[in-house]
């Protein structure tokens, strides 16, 4: 890895394309530090410092902003309301029959999907932000924080408004950061700010688990915590890269004089064919009501449940709950974006067909038994990597700290190869030696 960065240093073109990208992750970086206006930012710190990692509710949310959120900066909303439009969008294009036609147009299709989304992301992110304002406004948002009530000085509407325009503002801008790495930079612009925003909170974490620690001034813990990360991140690499391919023989046609076809490709089924979206919905799912209690009023019996049940990462209820839900999405989100029978149409129309399963319906059903074998482990593996930070580091009473788990952990892994592979293939395209040096 380290030698294919090297090599894209000394190619000119591929060197200007690092060069922006780490520019605009500077930029990114830079907006999630300067503070919205209307805020008392010493408040603001104070609570930060007291909470000492222990996020609450608002922790998935915070991880996507690189801890903006609870800063509450310009950048506080992040990416994450992009990545619940594009779920959504992906969802309803299996739904609505207009977005599956759009989908099958092509390039024309997909910009005006993109078109979509980026609308919706600007109605999520009013929304968000409007309830995060509510949110630091009542003081709920550092819950147990002595000055947590004089966050939001400032009570007026056109205070309220200008916040939330803000940063509507800056989760646009966001967007069109990661839209100039996709177009100018290296890989996917949304995954990369994604991965800086995930990075960014591990040294702060691994720093508060070695100040917590008891056995030899934390240091123990601390090389735990190191150890059991690296394990992770072996562990996720290779379920990651783990395929079931299925062979496929395309017959040979006589077209004329020609021949095409007579070739033998195959089908890769990944273990984790849904990747962290069914952690995402999980946790988001599991984020719903605990946020109702939160804000409703009254001591009633379901508020004191929820709250004693479904708000603590250690609690047996949480962790049956949010295992199950992850199992569950899992396959649901495998069922809708792998169509069995679609991928056997295809196959049979251009004369493809399994060695040894008779083309059509035969082959969906081969297809759909195969699936679900490889997403029952799949679907188990992830509800374990989600629960890491529960399980792992309970007994050093550091587990809100413990950043190689979950959702973190899945995408800077699946990022990071990813980033890796797109540049390695452009340094092929470049520095090709075919037969001869």
């Amino acid at each position: 890895m380290l030698t294919a960065f090297a090599r894209a240093f000394r190619t000119p073109d591929l060197r200007k394309k690092l060069l922006f990208t780490l520019g605009i992750i500077v930029v990114y970086r830079v907006g999630t530090h300067i503070p919205i206006p209307g805020v008392n930012y010493k408040a603001v710190q104070q609570c930060v410092n007291e909470a000492s990692g222990n996020q609450g509710l608002f922790g998935l949310v915070n991880m996507f902003s690189g801890g903006a959120l609870l800063q509450i900066t310009v950048f506080a909303l992040g990416i994450l309301p992009y990545i619940t439009a594009s779920i959504i969008l992906q969802l309803l294009t299996v739904v609505i029959p207009r977005l599956e036609a759009l989908k099958k147009e092509g390039q024309a299709g997909t910009a005006k999907i993109t078109q979509y989304t980026r609308y919706l992301t600007l109605a999520l992110a009013i929304l968000q932000g409007t309830g995060l304002v509510a949110t630091a406004r009542s003081g709920a948002l550092f819950s147990g924080c002595t000055v947590a009530s004089s966050i939001v000085p400032d009570q007026a509407i056109f205070t309220t408004i200008t916040m939330v325009v803000t940063m509507t503002a800056g989760t646009t801008v966001v967007m069109w950061l990661g839209e100039l790495i996709t177009d100018r930079g290296i890989g996917n612009g949304m995954s990369i700010l994604m991965f800086i925003s995930i990075a960014a909170s591990f040294p702060s974490a691994l720093w508060a688990i070695k100040k917590q620690g008891t056995l030899a001034g934390g240091w123990i813990e601390f090389g735990t915590v190191l150890v059991v990360g690296l394990v992770m991140v072996a562990l996720v690499v290779f379920v990651e890269q783990a395929q079931r391919r299925i062979p496929v023989q395309y017959a040979k046609r006589m077209i004329g004089r020609r021949s095409y076809g007579g070739t033998s490709t195959y089908i890769p089924l990944k273990v984790n064919q849904a990747g962290v979206i069914p952690v995402i919905f999980a946790s988001s799912l599991l984020y719903i009501p605990a946020l109702i209690a939160q804000f409703s009023g009254g001591n009633s019996g379901w508020k004191a449940w929820v709250q004693q049940n479904l708000t603590k990462g250690d609690h047996p209820i949480y962790i049956t709950a949010y295992f199950l839900l992850i199992v569950f999405f899992a396959f649901f989100y495998v069922a809708i974006s792998f169509n069995p029978e679609e991928v056997a149409d295809n196959m049979k129309k251009y004369g493809g067909f399994i060695p040894g399963i008779r083309a059509g319906r035969p082959t969906a059903e081969y297809l759909s038994y195969v699936l679900n074998r490889i997403t029952w482990p799949g679907s188990l593996y992830l509800g374990l990597i989600a629960l890491v930070p529960t399980l792992a580091l309970v007994g050093f009473g550091a587990s809100q700290n413990f950043p190689f788990g979950g959702t973190s952990i899945l995408i800077i892994v699946g990022v990071g190869l990813e980033t890796v592979k797109q540049i390695e293939s452009q340094l092929q395209q470049r520095n090709y030696e075919g037969f001869l040096r």
